[in-house]
């Protein structure tokens, strides 16, 4: 709308008191730059305040503008890594036959028809610490079919042989450091039927675990199959991955048991959440509306792959799919691979 347009829409109208937003006052410097720690602590809650209340009052002068030109509010979208992030060429487009003809045909696509059902084994490092049997268990209770045997002193490829013969679909070893969980290798196996190939194998670093027993007001999972919710794999190697991991869960869910299990991929950091949801009837803007609330069961870590590699867990001959090279690949903050 140009402005002899403006002016004659206006024309005949009450005039409102609009502050222009050119007249707003400028915010105040951040604090980081004051020595002091108490002092810059203080000093930062006052500009949090004041950079609050200048977006407040900017908001308010943008709706009372369109409102007086009969336009619509234009909501601004703030620029984030996310919405920002560099053009991969890989990127996956909704309903892409190619991708999904991949999907029938890998290794994953008999778990997700539910033809296989998952069995898991997971094991530690030789000689772990207490605090790696915790989150164990809060893995048995966010993965079914998931079975604990110890290490001792068994090499991965022994403890990889012993696993396929036994029947187990998926094996997972965790490492450990400052008594805490820091690496999970999960490798997918051969059938001993020939009806499912061994591989792929991928490790990722473990990062910010919290056991369902520090999570405040946690719940306590049941034994239904939960709900599987795959988020943000947006290229062909997300795609890979978020099968991989979504193999390892059966695919029936019993939804009466109302619990979900969440893979969010956001700038290659997976966030593994497990809740529960219930449904009721609440109050929005005095009318009665369907809301939900969720419960945290737990547990609650963070997963960013490092490498995949073809086949069973070997390091001397295995071929990788795709290794993380920090130097060549996190050339920009707002380049990413999953």
């Amino acid at each position: 709308m140009t402005k002899k347009e403006k002016d004659a829409s206006l024309k005949g109208k009450k005039p409102l008191n609009i502050r222009p937003l050119s007249s707003i006052k400028p915010m105040s410097r951040n604090p980081t730059h004051i020595r002091n720690k108490m002092k810059r602590s203080e000093m930062y809650g006052k500009y949090l305040e004041e950079r609050n209340a200048q977006k407040k009052l900017q908001r308010k002068t943008r709706e009372r503008e369109a409102e007086a030109l009969g336009e619509e509010v234009v909501k601004h979208t703030p620029k984030t890594l996310d919405n920002t992030r560099e053009l991969e060429p890989t990127m996956v487009k909704s309903n892409d036959v190619e991708v999904e003809a991949d999907h029938e045909d890998d290794e994953f696509s008999p778990y997700f028809s539910d033809t296989i059902r998952p069995k898991i084994l997971v094991t530690t490092r030789p000689r772990p610490s207490q605090g790696v049997f915790f989150f164990i268990a809060d893995l048995q209770n966010l993965i079914p079919s998931l079975h604990f045997y110890p290490r001792q002193s068994y090499s991965l490829k022994e403890v990889c042989q012993f696993a396929t013969n036994r029947g187990f679909t998926h094996l997972m070893v965790l490492g450990e450091r400052h008594k805490q969980c820091n690496g999970m290798t999960i490798s997918h196996l051969k059938q001993t039927d020939g009806h499912v190939t061994a591989g792929p194998t991928a490790f990722f670093k473990v990062s910010n675990v919290v056991t369902s027993q520090n999570l405040p007001q946690h719940g306590t999972p049941g034994d239904h199959i939960p709900e599987l919710n795959l988020h943000g794999f947006g290229t062909r190697l997300g795609q890979r991955v978020g099968r991989f991991l979504g193999s390892l869960f059966p695919h029936n869910a019993e939804f009466q048991g109302r619990q979900v299990v969440t893979f969010h991929n956001q700038r290659d950091f997976i966030f593994i959440r497990h809740h529960r949801y219930v449904f009721y009837e609440g109050k929005v803007k005095k009318e009665d509306k369907t809301r939900a609330r969720l419960q945290e069961l737990g547990p609650r870590f963070t997963l960013k792959m490092k490498w995949l590699q073809e086949g069973t867990f070997d390091t001397q001959f295995g071929e990788y799919e795709w290794f993380h090279k920090r130097k060549e690949m996190d050339t920009t903050r707002r380049r990413f691979h999953l």
